[in-house]
């Protein structure tokens, strides 16, 4: 997995709450078995019409906007547990999730594959798409190491919650087993001490 510190982005608005796992990548395409090719159908049904025309009011669609932070409204991967829906958003280009929750099983498979979900309070989420809503090109800068997200344009700042395992992970870029691997002379230390 790629090293994540910190990231100033674009942001990508989503205002839409209860976004379920069918509808960030909708069960029909879920017959690949590499990672790659899913960013193509994220949202699919939101971003485009039944002849494959895109639908020019849906966010993804506008060139307006930019980043490689999607905001998401309240309960963010709800629904069936599929780590698809962690593939497409990042193969769509995004490293990031805002919302102000997210489910569990989602959470879970975004950090398992690199992707960092972020949740902050509904206040804070309402200041983000309020600055984004003022001017398209507003940044966020997120910072991994102190958990924080702030505006760049407001200097308005919120605190986040990551699971210190998961938070040392995207930091030095390892998967489970990279860690695992990684821990290999203090594996043996314990072995011999056995």
């Amino acid at each position: 997995m790629k090293k994540f510190v910190k990231l100033t982005s674009g942001i990508v608005p989503l205002n839409i709450e209860n976004i379920d796992t069918d509808q960030i990548i909708p069960a029909r395409f879920l017959k690949a078995t590499t990672r790659e090719g899913f960013g193509e159908n994220l949202f699919r049904d939101w971003r485009y019409n039944g002849d494959n025309s895109p639908k020019p009011d849906f966010v993804l669609n506008n060139p307006t906007y930019s980043g490689q932070v999607l905001v998401a409204g309240k309960n963010f991967g709800c629904g069936s547990s599929r780590e698809h829906a962690a593939w497409a958003i990042q193969d769509a280009g995004f490293d990031v999730v805002i919302s102000s929750f997210f489910a569990d099983i989602f959470k879970g498979n975004a950090l398992n594959n690199g992707l960092l979900p972020i949740q902050v309070t509904e206040d804070f989420l309402a200041a983000i798409f309020n600055a984004v809503g003022k001017d398209h090109n507003a940044q966020l800068e997120i910072d991994l190491e102190n958990q924080t997200v702030t505006i760049a344009s407001t200097g308005e700042q919120a605190d986040f919650e990551i699971n210190p395992y998961k938070k040392s992970c995207l930091i030095n870029g390892y998967d489970d087993i990279d860690f695992i691997l990684n821990q290999k002379q203090l594996i043996e230390e314990f072995e011999k001490a056995r």
